[in-house]
Order: C-alpha cells, then sequence, then structure tokens
C-alpha cells in the first residue's frame, strides 16, 4: 500500500480547537479537532491552554502538543475521510465515567 508522505509547515488558530493546517504542496485543511478530544492522550488537549501550545516537529512535520499528541501528516492532509475514522474512534477511547465533552 502506497502511504503518500505529507508534511505540515504551517498552522493557524481559526477558532476554538480548530486549526487552519498548511502543507508543503500549498493545500491546507482547516481543521476542528473537538470531536476527537478524547482518551488520555487526547483528551487532555480539551484544556484550551494546552491546545494553543501546538507547535510543529521539525522533524516530522505534523503537529505536536508537549503532552505528546501528535496526529500522522497524512490524517491531516486527508481530514474529510480520516478524520472521521478518528471521531468513531474517540467514542470508543472514552474513559470510563468521563461524559465530558470539548467546549
Amino acid at each position: 500500500m502506497n502511504h503518500p508522505i505529507h508534511r505540515v509547515v504551517s498552522f493557524d488558530p481559526a477558532g476554538p480547537y480548530t486549526l487552519r493546517v498548511g502543507f508543503e504542496d500549498g493545500t491546507e485543511q482547516t481543521i476542528d479537532f473537538r470531536p476527537v478530544l478524547e482518551g488520555e492522550i487526547f483528551g487532555p488537549l480539551r484544556d484550551p491552554d494546552l491546545f494553543r501550545q501546538v507547535q510543529i516537529d521539525p522533524e516530522v512535520h505534523t503537529l505536536v502538543w508537549p503532552n505528546g499528541a501528535d496526529f500522522d501528516p497524512a490524517t491531516l492532509y486527508d481530514w474529510q475521510r480520516a478524520g472521521k475514522r478518528l471521531e468513531a474512534l474517540a467514542r470508543q477511547w472514552t474513559l470510563p465515567g468521563d461524559h465530558s465533552s470539548a467546549a
């Protein structure tokens, strides 16, 4: 299977938990991360202060957060399709008894 290689080259805030992400080929995706902010890794990103600490990792060219959360750049590039799959998975990542949702 041929896995396309993409690199994140820029990002800008576009709303609460939403980033406009630029790629090496000049394309952009505006991604609302709220539906996937669940579970042990991504759940802490519901804290707006932590979410805003996003950076581009210079080695792997993707978005990373101080708690170790990151996304494959190919997933970000194809968010229209891949994001839907992650949303379904995120419902399974919700910790038992954790019924909070991203604001």
